[in-house]
């Protein structure tokens, strides 16, 4: 098994805000998905190491997002790249991996 991460917060910014909100999400619906159960995997990126989860936010909306670890003074950060809602094969895949555990 992996080693767990201690992140303490999102990086958010001019740079990665204006990619998230294009698609009607907002910073909140965003950082809701980690207080939940979200599926987190490897994205295939070449150029940078770059992680993927999926989960749903406190009114039961289902987000996709890409995302890095950044360490920020010392911090483990989530810095979100891109966001959207998820769609229906998605949200179903999601579901039955949620039903097997």
């Amino acid at each position: 098994m992996g080693k767990r991460l201690s992140v303490t917060g999102f990086d958010w910014d001019a740079g990665n805000w204006p990619k998230c909100a294009k698609h009607g999400l907002s910073r909140i619906e965003v950082e809701e998905i980690f207080d939940g159960l979200p599926m987190v995997m490897a994205d295939p990126h070449p150029a940078e190491p770059r992680m993927r989860a999926i989960g749903k936010t406190k009114s039961g909306r289902y987000v996709f997002l890409v995302f890095m670890i950044r360490v920020v003074n010392g911090r483990h950060l989530i810095r979100p790249i891109s966001a959207r809602y998820m769609h229906q094969k998605e949200i179903t895949f999601y579901e039955q991996q949620h039903r097997k555990t």
